[in-house]
């Protein structure tokens, strides 16, 4: 087949910044609030955020930072943060000023975040009060004075650092210090809004250079392509639990909904059986999850304690949703509708879309594309594929990133002439149905999270013990895929084997902790340590990473993991 082109896309802005579009602007296909509905509430307190509030903290915040550090054009603020309803006033203070936010993944150790914070260049700090301690020793490494910390939550007892409510206030109390200014035409399609970090194959984690169009457009193409059938409705609830760093949760579940006119429920980390009670307590109509928690709605026996019958859609994402499981959901909730959608960092977000009109959606279809998006299906030969025929997906469109920061090399390798490899094998259909099948990445995808096997490579190969590993994935029923090391034991450790026999489980423990110090939780190995004689590898000296992955599918199947719960 040639290209698949989709119908073409609404208008879309070119010379707004994301706050000025979804706090001073109305698009045509933006729903119009008839009503006071909240546009956010605070799941522990029940707290109610409006449209003005959120505009005049967003305000305060902006003119503070303007104020006490001069933040202004593509100056970068990293936030370091579960989610929290001040989360968007943050970033929209930013990029009030022309700044750039780079959202950090709150479970970060403090050397993953002192990565991020030296490669985007940050020159503020905004941290969760429960984050501190890690805040703290990532600012030092990275050059970033004390002074610049902002603590987001109550202040720390003898805390001298300055809090994101003492900002607001302090700023709400001033005279303007900033004139925000309107991009010129198409300036929007350059202009950096954000630094996104994703897991690369080369080992540590990349910044992803996101626009302010990517946002807006991407907002627009899933409107358009939901707006055919009532969907959304005012008075609507969802809930917020998916992390907003991760853009999921920031594009699809935060920005998309307020767009929508929905009231998002904050949940700062998920915890099921409170995630239950939510749903229950606020009647979530709208429910955005990624497969683990699929799983446990489906075993976990907390389920049957709660009324849920007010959920009438699910959306699943950040990985592929199997149609066993979308049968097991369908039992334990028949009445809500289980869709999936499907994206990437790098195309900012959402590429594929259950739509509202093919209910129930075709078991394991990861959507259809979304309105103004281009794709090929790419052979192995560089041939397209037909309808029906497996290949790499290639899309372009008004979302894709402008590439990776100050990495031209990866920038190369994904971002072709307006086009963005996904990595991803597919197969599309004449409906423009996506089913995945496989990763051509060497990515994984634990939890809906990426992993990058390099990087774990790259620190067991510090730990004495290790002369050369490999890191693959292994499937597994609640996290999608956990991570197993085959190592090849130094000469040393090999010896104290063979004196000692139990020393072997002994190095395995303690390689497993050497990752579980340094690494966030879903990038520890919890698929396990296997010793092996040597690493495979092909005569360029590559590893042959899918005879190990075929190795450990193997061992799997023999010994079954049981899912967590």
């Amino acid at each position: 087949m040639a290209e698949i082109h989709t119908e073409p896309l609404a208008p879309v802005p070119d010379d707004l910044t994301i706050p000025q579009f979804f706090l001073d602007y109305n698009h045509p296909l933006r729903p119009v609030r008839t009503n006071l509905s909240s546009w956010l509430i605070e799941d522990a307190t029940g707290r109610q955020i409006g449209y003005e509030e959120i505009r005049a903290r967003t305000f305060g915040l902006a003119n503070e930072l303007r104020a006490r550090w001069n933040i202004s054009e593509n100056d970068v603020v990293c936030l370091f943060s579960p989610n929290d309803v001040d989360w968007p006033v943050i970033l929209w203070a930013v990029h009030r000023l022309g700044a750039v936010l780079s959202p950090a993944n709150p479970g970060y150790s403090a050397e993953e975040l002192a990565h991020q914070i030296t490669l985007s260049e940050a020159r503020v700090l905004v941290t969760h009060v429960a984050s501190l301690a890690a805040a703290q020793e990532a600012a030092q490494s990275a050059g970033i004075p004390p002074e610049r910390i902002i603590v987001l939550g109550p202040k720390p007892s003898g805390s001298s650092y300055a809090t994101v409510e003492e900002l607001i206030a302090s700023g709400l109390a001033r005279l303007p210090t900033f004139v925000e200014r309107r991009l010129a035409p198409g300036e929007a399609k350059t202009k950096r809004a954000f630094l996104c970090f994703s897991s690369g194959t080369t080992g540590k984690p990349k910044a992803v250079e996101v626009t302010h169009y990517s946002m807006i457009s991407n907002n627009i193409q899933m409107r358009q392509l939901v707006g055919k059938a009532p969907r959304y409705e005012a008075g609507d609830v969802a809930l917020g639990v998916l992390p907003f760093f991760h853009v999921f949760g920031m594009v699809v579940l935060l920005h998309f909904h307020m767009f929508m006119g929905i009231t998002v429920v904050v949940v700062p980390k998920f915890s099921f059986e409170n995630f239950l009670s939510s749903i229950q307590r606020y009647r979530v109509k709208h429910l955005f999850v990624v497969p683990p928690m699929v799983v446990l709605l489906c075993k976990h026996p907390a389920t049957k304690k709660y009324d849920l019958s007010t959920v009438r859609w699910m959306m699943s994402g950040a990985a592929p949703l199997s149609a066993e499981l979308t049968a097991q959901v369908n039992q334990v909730m028949p009445q809500c509708h289980a869709l999936q959608g499907y994206g990437l960092t790098e195309t900012f977000t959402t590429v594929a879309l259950s739509p509202n009109d093919v209910l129930p959606p075709t078991p394991g279809c990861a959507g259809v594309l979304i309105p103004g998006l281009t794709a090929r299906v790419v052979k192995p030969d560089g041939t397209l594929a037909k309808y029906g025929e497996p290949g790499e997906l290639v899309v372009s469109g008004p979302s894709m990133a402008l590439g990776y920061y100050k990495n031209p090399q990866a920038t190369k390798d994904t971002f072709i002439d307006g086009w963005v490899r996904t990595g991803d094998e597919v197969v599309i259909n004449e409906k423009k149905e996506v089913f995945i099948l496989d990763r051509i990445k060497e990515i994984l995808k634990v939890k809906g999270f990426q992993v990058a096997p390099a990087e774990l490579e790259g620190h067991l190969l510090n730990h004495a013990d290790v002369a050369d590993c490999c890191v693959v994935g292994v499937p597994d029923d609640y996290s999608g895929e956990l991570p197993l090391a085959f190592v090849a034991l130094s000469e040393a450790a090999l010896e104290r084997v063979k004196t000692t026999p139990a020393e072997a489980e002994r190095i395995k423990a303690a390689l497993m902790k050497h990752v579980a110090d340094a690494k966030v939780e879903y990038k520890r190995l919890a698929g396990g340590v296997e010793f092996i004689d040597v690493i495979p590898k092909n005569p360029s000296g590559k590893l042959l990473r899918r005879v190990l992955r075929d190795r450990a599918r193997t061992m799997r199947a023999k010994s079954p993991a049981k899912a967590k719960l």
